[in-house]
């Protein structure tokens, strides 16, 4: 009896606490539920725009009878593309309800996030887990298969102006703008934007786009940009046409929207031309390889009225023989050259000057004339030695040819007007290619220069002036004007002199023809430049030459900033030769 009461006893401890462990993996509350069964209102979708915030397809369920108040069943929709086991499911959650539905838009941007193409009809898996709110007791539906078709859910366009009358003077203010709603609106991935430009009734067949970003909804373009998209669109430059716009909506996996299609009236213009001088001098002047277009210098547009787009020129030195043509653009599609009885042909022959020199070319494409002349600038009017008499300026009233479309000089100027000039006669008014050139400009030092325009400002004192032609930029030629009465040797290679101290550094002396000299002592392989002023910040010279510290010979310069210049190899007694017309040294 005793053993019996013992093993009943163990029995019974057992018995709870198998029933004790056994509850530790059940929730907290009784009733285990059970699956439920899923159903649809619909199993083939074809929504539109227009049902983008209506209700689309309704999704119902049975009750998983949990054994707690059904405001703590926790539902989630699942949704797939079919065949995919649920491993990219989207899902909506839903408590205590036995019931769901979705938008068009809803459904659509769950379509988008996989990549479909819209307008593609696409098999979807739906399924529907249940469980407690603590996920306990889960139980997985039944799954349904819906076709859905993706739709397009697309931009609203619109434009500033309807109608835009361009002008080549005015190429870089605004044309118009462009704005638009989002596409696809609720996609949670980037869409990005670009507007797509063809000819009016062309049916974007070969549409020009332009990109504008990403999730951006608004763009502006200038009337260059216009023009350039009319003449790609096949508007014949300086015709009057239609242009279409839509804007293209791409999403982050790939799918792609367009908007409704906007008109634009446009009067064209024909665009900046560009001209080039390719030819046999090319390599030995280091403007590239001989007869490239690619690689040539490119001619000054005469902005003028009436010879824009017709008149160019550049101030170039050319070697003896050299032979050359012009070109349209930097190839040889359209090109100029001699017709044999000194005027433009398309395709002539070649034009040559006999010497070395700096020349003066200068063609009109639309006269077909040419002319060459000796290329130079001088300094004429009140405040100059020349006075108001061009053929008093050349040579002693001359500027240094630094370089293609490049002049440099020196000289004194009184408080009084004055001007630059490139020729020993006033301009006629003629505008001809073998007019005379003056330059001007009331404004400021580093202003656009205007040809044949007003005078330079009276400087404000009797001084030595430093001015600079600048036709590098072939769109803009600009001068600059500076005191040029002082011009030092700064630097730590200067025999007895403070190291990089302007104050204690020597002085040069002005030699006349934009030359500077100074005889001194120098230490060996040591750096110095030159300074035109009394102070740091003052204008100054740099090497250009690679810091070649050989002596007797002519090494170019620069303004534009550059590594220092090196004293020769053998410390001694030096003459310094700063000829800034040539834009040269030599240390003798």
């Amino acid at each position: 009896m005793k053993n019996f009461l013992k093993l009943l006893f163990a029995s019974v401890v057992c018995t709870v606490v198998y029933t004790s462990c056994k509850k530790l993996d059940k929730p907290t509350v009784s009733g285990n539920g059970s699956e439920v069964v899923l159903s649809s209102s619909s199993s083939s979708l074809t929504p539109s725009a227009a049902d983008s915030n209506n209700v689309v397809v309704s999704f119902t369920w049975t009750n998983p009878g949990y054994a707690t108040d059904t405001a703590n069943y926790k539902y989630v929709l699942e949704i797939d593309s079919a065949g995919r086991q649920f491993t990219k499911e989207a899902t909506k959650t839903v408590y205590g309800s036995n019931s769901t539905t979705l938008t068009g838009r809803e459904l659509n941007n769950i379509l988008l996030n996989y990549g479909f193409t819209l307008g593609v009809p696409y098999e979807l898996e739906v399924r529907l887990s249940s469980s407690y709110g603590n996920n306990n007791e889960k139980y997985v539906s039944n799954t349904l298969r819906i076709s859905v078709t993706p739709f397009n859910d697309p931009s609203a366009l619109t434009s500033s102006v309807s109608s835009v009358v361009l002008s080549l003077p005015d190429a870089a203010l605004d044309a118009n703008t462009f704005s638009w709603t989002p596409s696809f609106v609720g996609y949670t991935g980037t869409v990005t934007y670009s507007i797509q430009c063809d000819l009016a009734g062309a049916g974007f067949a070969n549409p020009n786009e332009f990109l504008v970003g990403d999730d951006l909804y608004t763009v502006t373009y200038n009337q260059d940009q216009v023009n350039t998209a009319a003449a790609v669109a096949g508007i014949v430059p300086g015709a009057a046409g239609t242009l279409e716009y839509r804007l293209k909506a791409v999403t982050s996996q790939g799918a792609i929207s367009y908007s409704n299609t906007v008109n634009l009236d446009v009067q064209t213009y024909i665009s900046t031309l560009r001209f080039y001088m390719p030819g046999s001098y090319q390599t030995a002047t280091g403007n590239g390889t001989d007869w490239t277009p690619g690689d040539a210098p490119e001619m000054i547009r005469d902005q003028r009225p009436g010879l824009l787009n017709n008149m160019y020129y550049i101030y170039i030195w050319l070697p003896a023989g050299a032979q050359f043509k012009f070109t349209q653009g930097q190839s040889w599609n359209v090109n100029y050259g001699d017709n044999g009885s000194n005027t433009l042909s398309s395709g002539g022959g070649n034009l040559s000057v006999a010497a070395d020199g700096f020349y003066r070319i200068s063609i009109n494409v639309s006269t077909l004339q040419w002319n060459i002349m000796q290329g130079r600038m001088g300094f004429v009017g009140g405040a100059t030695g020349a006075g108001w008499n061009p053929p008093n300026v050349f040579p002693d009233y001359a500027l240094g040819n630094a370089g293609t479309n490049l002049f440099v000089g020196l000289t004194d100027l009184a408080v009084d007007g004055w001007k630059l000039i490139d020729n020993d006669a006033w301009n006629s008014g003629s505008n001809a290619v073998d007019e005379t050139r003056s330059y001007g400009t009331p404004l400021p030092s580093g202003s656009t220069l205007e040809i044949n325009g007003g005078n330079f400002n009276a400087v404000p004192a009797a001084s030595k002036y430093r001015v600079i032609w600048d036709g590098r930029d072939r769109d803009n030629v600009t001068y600059q004007s500076m005191d040029a009465s002082i011009m030092k040797v700064v630097g730590d290679g200067l025999t007895g002199v403070a190291a990089w101290n302007p104050a204690a550094s020597p002085v040069m002396t002005y030699a006349g023809n934009n030359r500077w000299t100074i005889t001194l002592g120098l230490e060996a392989n040591l750096d110095f430049k030159f300074l035109a002023g009394a102070d740091w910040g003052a204008f100054d010279y740099e090497d250009n030459s690679g810091q070649n510290n050989a002596t007797g010979v002519a090494k170019k310069i620069k303004w534009e900033g550059g590594d220092n210049f090196k004293t020769p190899a053998v410390a001694g007694t030096y003459t310094i030769i700063l000829d800034e017309g040539a834009q040269t040294v030599t240390i003798n």
